[in-house]
């Protein structure tokens, strides 16, 4: 098959780029570079079967190759990209989305969404499942990736309603592992940085608040089991094992063997307090579940960040 990716040379598409192409597919990886990176992709740019479009989805482009399976991964995804580039954010999710779609319906390729918890917002309920609708502030400062992602699934829906088109939506929950920006805000890399160069480990809040981490292998796993599947709705993807951030802070100073102090900062806006996903749709229909443990994943990403400072 040929597969098209967007975002291919964010964290997530890159590793889908190297999943396609291990498979014997050829991948075509379409990246504005607005945040993703060249080093996480250079590693194929000379194999056959890969190649590199450097294209703005929400601007008009020409992709002449007969195309079977998209797979939109493109966005601004940690909270330090999304605030910062807030217009973009909302326009790859909306006129973005819009032209994959056509481009899908053009080829009567498959489609396959980058979705995500945060369309759950700051739940009500928990664990999180498919079937809850969420508590999303519209006008909030997350509101831009959270709406972004919400309306991309309704226009999904809309072409698969209309168009039969073959689409999927993946509801990806708290995601870590190598080729994660270090500088991005998201906790494990955050804490990572922090802890590797004995600075101060930042919790917001009380630090109470939990998140459920999955090991990047997992996610890429459950993806492709999706994109095989026959499910057009909406399908958490995510490990449920829970915990709080204070833990996390604290398992990531005693892995990388730091004289890290955890400090407390001010909660942000609309920060969700729970998020942890109700994996039963996965489990029963995509034979899918995590394997790699919170400690086995941490200690990769941990090395992969060490090289990283290696390099500098």
């Amino acid at each position: 098959m040929k597969i098209l990716i967007t975002g291919g040379a964010g964290f997530l598409g890159s590793h889908l780029c190297d999943l396609f192409i291990s498979k014997g597919h050829s991948v075509i990886a379409v990246d504005n570079f607005l945040t993703g990176k060249h080093d996480n992709i250079k590693h194929l740019l000379k194999n056959k079967k890969f190649k590199l479009k450097e294209i703005d989805i929400t601007k008009k482009f020409n992709i002449s190759e007969k195309i079977d399976v998209i797979l939109h991964f493109a966005s601004p995804a940690s909270p330090i990209d999304y605030v910062k580039y807030q217009i973009e954010t909302l326009q790859v999710g909306s006129i973005g989305t819009f032209n994959m779609l056509n481009l899908a319906k053009k080829n009567k390729a498959k489609f396959l969404f980058a979705s995500t918890s945060e369309v759950y917002g700051d739940p009500l309920i928990s664990p999180q499942v498919e079937t809850y609708w969420g508590n999303v502030n519209p006008v909030g400062k997350r509101s831009m990736y959270d709406e972004a992602k919400r309306f991309s699934e309704a226009l999904i829906m809309s072409f698969h309603n209309i168009y039969k088109l073959d689409t999927k939506i993946v509801r990806i929950f708290n995601t870590y592992g190598p080729r994660m920006n270090i500088n991005d805000g998201r906790a494990v890399p955050e804490f990572i940085y922090q802890a590797l160069n004995n600075k101060p480990v930042t919790v917001f809040g009380k630090g109470t608040q939990t998140r459920s981490f999955c090991f990047v292998s997992d996610l890429i796993r459950g993806i492709y089991n999706l994109l095989m599947s026959r499910e057009h709705t909406p399908i958490n993807i995510g490990n449920p094992h829970e915990i709080t951030l204070n833990e996390l802070a604290k398992t990531i100073i005693k892995l990388t063997k730091s004289k890290s102090k955890i400090v407390r900062k001010s909660l942000p806006e609309d920060d969700p307090k729970r998020r942890k996903p109700d994996i039963t749709k996965a489990v029963k229909i995509l034979k899918w579940q995590p394997e790699v443990q919170l400690e086995e994943g941490l200690n990769k990403t941990i090395k992969y960040f060490q090289l990283l400072e290696v390099k500098k």
